[in-house]
């Protein structure tokens, strides 16, 4: 019999691990670099957990797991070790993890709490009090099973006999084996009784066994004459007993009498060589399979969502009222249902998190999905609604249709908020919540872009005031001091060394030339452009006053303060593609001109690194969501005049990796298509290397109007009645700029969907003609939209409309090659995108293009500043005018951001406060601390 049990036991646990490593094999080729992980937790240096850690080491290697054997000393507490399995627990490199049992400390540890502390989908041991619970209640599929008893279970099944019906003793009663053992055998329909040593009747109960399985850990406790005839035996017993013929003085035997049992046994397991090395196999497989459960739940294309119910009321609620009836879900949950990982969400509070750039890498292998961009005809002073329609229709998308979808919008600045604008969430029931968290201070951006902006701002006004009153030797002193007798530069230092062509590393080398040219940036104070910022509309700022005080001996310049939001530093968030690439960006912004001609940058003033630090938590993405539960990224907030007014480029990168490839990207550009849209594809998607699929354009009937001829409409002002009465051939004679904006649109070679915002006061004749229009003059598509009053489901037509136009050609292409002379690059989005006949460059500009020319920047890409309202530069010229000339009053450049802004008429990069402004309908609750009021 014996020959035939070896055979039969011996290679099954071979089996297992060839057919895991198979599994490991399909499982790498699936998701490029991927590999299940395991973790070992021991703590102390016993001898016998050295030797089986060493087993399943070896296990995984062969198989094609990572393991990692964690060692905590015998001094270990059980803070310690709690801490280890905490970091485990949040690790999402380790799919299964083990604590090797028993615990050698010399602190007093509770084993059962430590065991208890594994996440139960980690928990690959089985012996948490969650698995054991599920184990005992008959949920084998939803849980780990301790691998002796599963290795068991694998035996008995290789013999071929039915579990179902038959008796089956269980010796022992511990949690490890005897007590899963018996749940095991008994949720697989066998009749189970277990016993002990204590069992007075055991020789009886052992002889009505048909399958016996020991654990009792004494050695040949069980006699071959208790066996009945044909039983299978599985002993899992480990003891030693003397035996004088081994080296060692001992050999090792089980709990059952091997030599007597084996004459009346049908099947029965050796020891050693029969349970041991299935319990190695078995946990090498719940890994594998702990790590099959990990793939699915987080693969990128299979989302599962819980999406918000909205309860509709008409009339519609105020924003502010819509936005609290909801209760939105805890962030945490929303980073799993998109497939982020623990250690990939930094938490602020419960409705907001940043997101890690690391995704970026694990997801690099995935396909991006498909990028689609909102923008808008030439707006009213009251816009057309973009931001409402973005929400919108990512509701529908995810929502209503159950795709994978995620909007990518702006960080809305506080100053408008409690300006004239206020809030920028949407509005209505297309919001992102909560809106208080999202038009505030939501994670601290804006407030680190304030610090970094008026960083740079003092350096460059220190450095001045300090060259005008030190000498050569003195300054050099000073930025180059001697500590202990030793003097260095620092790394930014030898980076302007490099610059200035000294290629020295010794301080005490450089001549009194070196010297000067090294410490005198000799910043000409007429050529500043580097501003200080606030976010707060304060029209007082716009010019002033600055080094009045005595201490500043008499050095004071004019100068002002901007919005935060118009800082170039906000650009380069805006455009960086990692934390590097940031860094890298800040070196380069230019402040100022020396009096020489030569431009001075950050890295000059020596205070990129610092930069660095003061953004490096700002390059992460902040994850919100909206009224119905898809998920939002909300990251950056350029203007849209003088800088390119879009999201970031990281938050698209990172929301097109996690949708997948039949997912949607949802992303809004600023002001009309004439200004954001264009700058989208010309410098964003430029920079990024991302290729749209759709543009949606949002039209109103009541913008319409207005660029057919009707009255001027003033924010704050009831609407004159051309706009509130059925008015047919204002609305067709205003289509011509929905014209342009379409023709501009597919000048890049990308389908276009027109999105109909429809308000209350429009009529269905005045709705179906713009429709009728817009496909005339070449939309893919064109559909009339309810979603304010109804949320995503008022969005579904544009949703499917979307999912129509992704899925044809999509031939993208620039507008200009950057190579191109900067006059001739400002003309060709005068004449093809604004219709212009030609451009006009005042003296100012024209001394800005040979300057730019001859520092080197001629051939960055080219950011338009002029007014939304308009086509030209003439915000009363509306419709789609032709013919006039533009104007070039002024040309700068924001070089770290990567685009020359050129300045068509006046605008103010500093707002001022209405005679009303929002924050008069903005309160606080002192006893619940909700924010009351309109946003």
């Amino acid at each position: 019999l014996l020959p035939f049990i070896c055979f039969h036991f011996f290679p099954l646990f071979r089996q297992v691990r060839e057919r895991l490593k198979q599994q490991v094999v399909e499982m790498t080729e699936k998701f490029p670099g991927f590999r299940p992980g395991l973790a070992i937790l021991q703590v102390g240096n016993r001898d016998d957990s050295n030797l089986y850690i060493n087993m399943k080491l070896k296990a995984a290697a062969e198989i094609g797991i990572s393991a990692n054997h964690i060692k905590l000393p015998n001094t270990a507490t059980e803070a310690d070790v709690l801490k280890c399995i905490a970091s485990l627990n949040a690790d999402p490199a380790v799919h299964g993890f083990i604590v090797q049992l028993p615990l050698d400390s010399d602190k007093p540890i509770n084993t059962e709490k430590i065991t208890n502390a594994v996440a139960p989908e980690k928990d690959v041991d089985g012996l948490s009090s969650i698995n054991a619970g599920k184990l005992s209640r008959g949920d084998l599929g939803d849980c780990f099973i301790p691998c002796t008893p599963k290795g068991c279970m694998e035996l008995i099944r290789q013999t071929g006999v039915q579990v179902a019906g038959k008796r089956a003793v269980v010796i022992g009663r511990s949690k490890i084996v005897g007590a899963p053992m018996h749940d095991l055998l008994l949720w697989n329909n066998a009749t189970v009784t277990t016993c002990h040593s204590k069992t007075s009747t055991l020789a009886e109960e052992v002889g009505k066994a048909d399958i016996l399985v020991v654990a009792a850990g004494r050695a040949e406790m069980v006699k071959g004459e208790w066996i009945k005839p044909g039983a299978i035996v599985i002993d899992c017993g480990i003891n030693h007993v003397p035996d004088s013929t081994k080296a060692s003085g001992k050999r090792v035997v089980g709990d059952v009498a091997y030599n007597s049992a084996k004459e009346k046994a049908s099947f029965i397991t050796p020891v050693p060589g029969g349970v041991g090395p299935m319990t190695v196999a078995m946990l090498m497989q719940s890994t594998v399979e702990s790590a099959q459960r990990f793939l699915e739940k987080f693969q990128p294309g299979k989302w599962t969502i819980q999406y918000n119910q909205l309860t509709l009321k008409m009339p519609v609620p105020s924003d502010i009222e819509i936005s609290k009836s909801c209760m939105p879900k805890p962030i945490e949950q929303v980073a799993k249902e998109v497939g982020l990982f623990p250690d990939e969400v930094e938490l602020y509070g419960q409705t907001k998190a940043k997101v890690q750039l690391s995704v970026l890498k694990r997801l690099q292998n995935q396909p991006d999905g498909k990028y689609v961009v909102v923008t808008g005809i030439t707006p009213t002073p009251l816009g057309e609604g973009k931001s409402t329609t973005t929400v919108g229709l990512v509701q529908a998308l995810g929502a209503h249709l159950h795709q994978n979808v995620f909007a990518c919008v702006r960080q809305p600045s506080q100053g408008p908020t409690f300006g004239i604008k206020g809030g920028a969430a949407g509005g209505g029931y297309c919001q992102v919540i909560p809106m208080e968290e999202f038009n505030l201070h939501l994670t601290g951006d804006i407030h680190a872009i304030t610090a970094a902006n008026n960083l740079v701002a003092a350096a460059i006004d220190a450095r001045m005031f300090h060259e005008l009153t030190q000498s050569d030797q003195a300054l050099y002193n000073r930025l180059v001091p001697s500590v202990n007798g030793v003097r260095k530069f620092s790394d930014i230092q030898l980076r302007r060394l490099q610059k200035l062509g000294i290629n020295k590393t010794d301080p005490m080398a450089l001549t009194k030339e070196e010297v000067n040219a090294f410490v005198r940036l000799d910043i000409d104070p007429g050529t500043i452009t580097w501003q200080r910022v606030l976010d707060t509309n304060d029209r007082f700022l716009r010019k002033i006053t600055i080094g009045q005080s005595v201490t500043e001996k008499g050095f004071s310049r004019t100068a002002q303060f901007d919005i935060t939001v118009s800082s170039e530093i906000m650009a380069v968030l805006a455009l960086a593609d990692g934390l590097d690439d940031m860094k890298k960006r800040f070196g380069r912004m230019v402040v100022a001109s020396s009096k020489k001609g030569q431009p001075v940058t950050a890295d000059d003033l020596g205070v990129t690194g610092a930069l660095a630090v003061l953004m490096k938590d700002t390059v992460k993405p902040n994850l919100m969501q909206t009224l119905e539960g898809t998920p939002v990224f909300v990251h950056a907030g350029p203007f849209a005049n003088i800088a390119h007014g879009n999201s970031s480029v990281l938050a698209d990168k990172i929301a097109l990796k996690l949708v997948g490839k039949d997912g949607f990207v949802v992303t809004e550009a600023g002001f009309g298509a004439d200004i954001g849209m264009e700058k989208f594809f010309n410098i964003k998607c430029r920079y990024s290397g991302l290729r749209p699929h759709v543009v949606v354009l949002v039209a109103t009937v009541r913008a319409l109007k207005m660029h057919g001829g009707g009255p001027a409409v003033t924010a704050g002002v009831p609407l004159p009645k051309e706009y509130t009465e059925e008015n047919l051939q204002l609305v067709a004679k205003g289509c011509s700029n929905l014209n342009k904006q379409i023709q501009n649109a597919r000048m890049f070679g990308v389908p276009v969907v027109v999105a109909v915002n429809a308000f209350k006061t429009d009529t269905k004749a005045e709705l179906a003609l713009v429709v009728q229009h817009a496909k005339e003059a070449g939309a893919f598509d064109a559909v009339e939209c309810t979603h304010w009053a109804e949320g995503g489901k008022g969005a579904l037509a544009l949703a499917r409309a979307v999912q129509r136009a992704s899925q044809a050609p999509s031939n993208f292409k620039l507008l200009y090659n950057v190579e191109l002379p900067i006059v001739d690059k400002i003309r060709l989005i005068a004449q093809q995108v604004y219709g212009a006949r030609d451009i006009e460059l005042l003296p100012e500009a024209q001394e800005k293009v040979a300057l730019y020319t001859k520092q080197g920047f001629g051939n960055l890409p080219i950011c338009m500043a002029k007014t939304h309202l308009s086509l030209s530069h003439d915000p009363e010229q509306k419709g789609a005018p032709t013919g006039f000339v533009l104007p070039i009053r002024d040309i700068r450049a924001s070089v770290g951001a990567g685009f020359l802004y050129p300045l068509v008429g006046t605008m103010s990069t500093m707002p001022g406060l209405p005679t009303r402004p929002c924050f008069y309908d903005i309160d606080l609750d002192p006893v619940s601390g909700e924010v009351n009021g309109l946003f």
